[in-house]
């Protein structure tokens, strides 16, 4: 399934809904569930339906496999002559290019988010080509924060403090259920889906303060951006999918997930090891080879559209704005 997360406009304010995209537009789970629970004369459709598919998504994902088989049925009832809407009013099938739907970050607020760099030729263009021998030992990566977490579509504000915006291709794991030690062969498990990550970095000032021999903290933690969909693994072809970046229509850079020398397995075992992690934790799996412009000198200029595509998964659109 490719789950996304949309804000919907309502007499009351919006509202967030967790949502299934197909080809006929976007089919909101709960209501759906809702419907069908209705047109088998279930008890409280409304209340159950919320219950075991929230419209918000790490919510959603806490309820696991249950939540997932509920949100099938729901949306093939939809799409095969289910009702215009549900028991209680609201849509089941939505218009992702109507004026009252808002995309958002399937994840809009992750629990948690961890960015990592997995990906070797990275570490040597960004570090003049020594890469520390704790970097082969060891997934390493720097906590984000959630708090400024971006969807398709929206405006990146820079921050005033810094002169050179920058973009980072890359690939995130949505964690699905609660783990602690989990093992590298278990750990596909733990996958609720994978989305498209752009970490947008102040690169000026990423590098000034990292010269104090920690962070990233002001470089980075005023917007990362995530989508647009959270594709399950099973619709996702992991090792071979393309990742492309483009400036205002200009390709820029490129790679595959396969080229990761930690792999997503190797960073849950990593991260879960004597501390727990949970449903909406977001793993970024760090920049491709050649996925910024620190490494082949292409920055971004104001006003300018960055556009991230991950095969499988979709385009994650942003423009980036000087304060």
């Amino acid at each position: 399934m490719r789950l996304t997360t949309v804000a919907v406009e309502t007499p009351v304010g919006e509202a967030r809904r967790v949502c299934v995209a197909d080809d006929a537009g976007l089919i909101d789970v709960t209501t759906a569930h809702a419907a069908l629970l209705d047109e088998r004369g279930e008890g409280a459709p409304v209340e159950v339906a919320e219950a075991l598919t929230p419209p918000e998504m790490i919510a959603f994902l806490e309820r696991g496999e249950r939540a997932l088989d509920a949100a099938e049925e729901a949306v093939a009832f939809a799409l095969d002559g289910g009702p215009e809407r549900g028991p209680a009013g609201g849509r089941l099938v939505l218009d992702p290019d109507e004026s009252g739907v808002r995309p958002l970050a399937p994840v809009p607020r992750p629990n948690s988010l961890r960015d990592f760099m997995a990906f070797e030729e990275h570490v040597r263009n960004s570090l003049g080509g020594d890469v520390p021998d704790v970097w082969y030992e060891q997934p390493v990566y720097y906590k984000g924060n959630p708090d400024t977490v971006v969807g398709p579509g929206e405006t990146v504000r820079w921050p005033a403090y810094s002169d050179t915006m920058d973009y980072e291709l890359e690939l995130a794991a949505v964690i699905g259920k609660r783990g602690v030690d989990v093992p590298v062969e278990a750990a596909a498990a733990y996958v609720a889906g994978y989305t498209v990550l752009n970490d947008f970095s102040a690169r000026d000032a990423q590098l000034d303060e990292m010269r104090g021999k920690l962070g990233p903290a002001k470089g980075k933690d005023f917007a990362s951006a995530l989508g647009p969909y959270l594709v399950t693994p099973d619709e996702f072809d992991l090792p071979s999918a393309e990742m492309t970046a483009e400036i205002d229509g200009e390709t820029v850079s490129s790679g595959t997930p396969g080229e990761m020398y930690h792999s997503f397995a190797e960073l849950i075992a990593h991260v879960s090891q004597s501390e727990p992690l949970l449903p909406g934790d977001v793993l970024g799996s760090g920049t491709v080879g050649g996925g910024c412009g620190l490494e082949h000198g292409r920055f971004l200029e104001d006003g300018e559209e960055v556009a991230l595509t991950v095969a499988g998964i979709g385009t994650l659109r942003n423009r980036v704005v000087r304060e």
